[in-house]
């Protein structure tokens, strides 16, 4: 097929079957999740508490291809597969030999791809007796795709949303609510840590690591009740993201074209995992030279400024241990408008892969995302969320890279997710009150922050 297209659709007999699952084809030993208690690796008995059995079974699998249940795959009917894009009038803009490409995860019933993992979740919850589900919420994306889902499947859901973002961005609650989902902002009054932190930091505008320790402190107490549902990080939930990777190697085989680089914004690393991990397997199997970008805000540089160790999923230490590129489990972030990527460490597949040397990393800053993303917005007529418009800054980056050094490149990205309920960031951007916010501050001294918690 040509490539002089804008766009690249997919019907609906080519959504994947199967999810593909990065463990099969690892190039490196994986690092142990271990128990917070005992400091051994985990059991599924420990996890059983938060996961129902077959997400726990997918968790630890190693199997290259998991299937998609049927009833999962009517339901991503809905919005995949998702288009991809060729981002012509940006070309233009920039002057470039490169060719520019996008995958748009906005087009999904919740705007973002949260969906993907979100479906997957409340249907094996489902299947396993679960009639409830708590989850903690950045910026909102990931709490509204699991409210429509808990919906779909008949279940409650308790949200611990992020306070920064719970006050930055109220239109997100309300999707939650409308979807009868009970919302919090974090910390609250609503758990034991939660009214202890408070106490002790009453105007705390909150971290991830705090309502990770909310939900699954609910969880823990609710004595089989309800089960813990992630948004990002662990294994199950970047194998649920898959699905875009594998749409966009067909899309990009109709595009006759093949990307020179891959690039995502990440927080805990899931739909960067998701577009990028697909293409990883051809790099390890087929020889590919795709190199794999992972864009991350200077506010939070857990990749690029993080040492790599073991360190608590959460503030309270109460979920698993994991080997990550950390900036330490009790660090709280900046006010940044891109509430998905506040996490203080990143999903341990990407950080072996990174520390391997399979992936690279790069760090950007606030002002210059937002104008990146007002450039793509005025070209492709497109807001993007604000932690998509990392992907798009870099992906700019590259395009004027590929123009000064006078070479065709292919780059592909991922928009995680449409801005139309940012507006609030980019009326800051628009004012002038968009804050740099990089973190000033070495690996070393991070290092001195982390407790040794691995035997």
């Amino acid at each position: 097929m040509s490539n002089d297209q804008y766009k690249y659709l997919l019907g609906e007999e080519a959504l994947p079957k199967q999810w593909y699952n990065i463990a099969a084809d690892m190039p490196v030993p994986a690092t142990p999740v271990l128990n917070p208690h005992t400091k051994e690796p985990v059991t599924p008995e420990f996890l059983n508490v938060l996961f129902p059995m077959s997400l726990i079974e997918q968790e630890m699998s190693t199997e290259r291809y998991i299937d998609i249940p049927e009833e999962v795959r009517e339901i991503y009917k809905l919005w995949r597969p998702t288009p991809l894009l060729r981002a012509r009038r940006l070309e233009k803009m920039l002057d470039t030999p490169a060719h520019i490409y996008y995958k748009d995860e906005g087009a999904s019933i919740t705007g973002s791809h949260k969906g993907n993992t979100a479906v997957a979740q409340a249907y094996y919850n489902k299947l396993d007796g679960t009639t409830a589900l708590t989850t903690e919420t950045g910026a909102g994306q990931w709490g509204a795709a699991l409210a429509i889902a808990c919906k779909f499947f008949d279940m409650n859901l308790e949200v611990f949303m992020v306070r920064a973002s719970y006050e930055q961005k109220p239109y997100r609650k309300i999707i939650m609510q409308s979807y009868d989902a009970e919302v919090f902002a974090s910390p609250s009054d609503q758990t034991e840590y939660g009214r202890a932190y408070l106490k002790e930091h009453p105007n705390s505008p909150g971290s991830l690591g705090i309502a990770i320790s909310e939900a699954v402190e609910v969880a823990v107490k609710s004595g089989g009740q309800k089960k813990y549902g992630l948004g990002s990080v662990l294994n199950h939930v970047l194998l649920h993201q898959s699905v875009i990777g594998m749409e966009c190697l067909k899309q990009m085989e109709m595009a006759d074209e093949y990307p020179d680089v891959v690039i995502g914004c990440v927080g805990g690393g899931s739909n960067f995992a998701g577009i990028a991990f697909p293409f990883v397997q051809k790099n390890l199997t087929e020889g590919r030279g795709t190199r794999l970008v992972a864009v991350e805000p200077k506010a939070t540089p857990s990749l690029t400024k993080g040492p790599y160790a073991f360190d608590y999923a959460d503030s309270a230490q109460m979920a698993p241990i994991l080997k990550m590129f950390t900036l330490g489990h009790d660090f709280i972030p900046a006010s940044i408008h891109a509430g998905g990527l506040r996490y203080h460490g990143m999903a341990p597949q990407i950080c072996m892969l990174y520390d391997a040397g399979y992936l690279e990393a790069i760090a950007v800053a606030q002002p210059e995302t937002f104008s990146a993303a007002i450039q793509f917005a005025q070209t492709e007529g497109i807001i993007p969320a604000p932690e998509s418009a990392h992907a798009i800054r870099v992906a700019i980056n590259e395009a004027l890279d590929a123009k000064q050094k006078g070479e065709k490149r292919v780059i592909l990205f991922n928009l995680s997710g449409h801005g139309l309920l940012d507006l609030a960031a980019y009326d800051n951007y628009n004012q002038g009150n968009i804050l740099d916010n990089t973190l000033d501050i070495t690996a070393e001294d991070i290092r001195a922050r982390i407790p040794r918690v691995a035997l």
